[in-house]
């Protein structure tokens, strides 16, 4: 009964490093992060809202923007990896890689810090504007595509 018990948890153990070594080999995406944003707003709909909300949808926007427009040359959405673009998947272009992510995580954070304590000093006015000015942006994405020509 032991040996049986021992062999089934040592094939558990060998399943689950061979799952970890598998996902390890896998081509990251270039665009990681939220990318997305749930609803457009009118300036009537965001004039309803107290400030505390349009401090979150302002912020929301500027990590939809930093996902996307630095990598807008290779992807405007997710899942789209070097292996998918015919980039070498070589050790040097996936740390190139890890080392972006990892940059624009960190202006992201520190920008998202700066943003917080500093951002509900901004006019109401001037965070609406500036609400709709990204979204427009964002709804810009969807015809990027419009401008490549062959």
């Amino acid at each position: 009964m032991k040996t049986k018990i021992t062999l089934i948890s040592a094939l558990f153990f060998l399943m689950i490093n061979m799952s970890f070594a598998q996902s390890k080999n896998d081509s990251q995406s270039i665009i990681s992060g939220k990318v997305n944003i749930s609803k457009y707003h009118n300036r009537e709909e965001l004039n309803k809202l107290p400030k505390g909300d349009l401090l979150t949808l302002y912020i929301e926007r500027i990590e939809v923007i930093v996902n996307i427009l630095p990598n807008i040359a290779f992807a405007t959405k997710p899942g789209v990896t070097m292996s998918s673009l015919g980039i070498p998947d070589t050790k040097d272009n996936k740390k190139a890689l890890e080392e972006n992510i990892e940059a624009s995580t960190t202006y992201f954070d520190s920008t998202i810090e700066f943003q917080k304590k500093i951002l509900p000093y901004s006019d109401t006015r001037d965070l609406i504007s500036a609400i709709l000015f990204y979204e427009e942006t964002l709804k810009s994405l969807h015809t990027y595509n419009d401008f490549k020509k062959n």
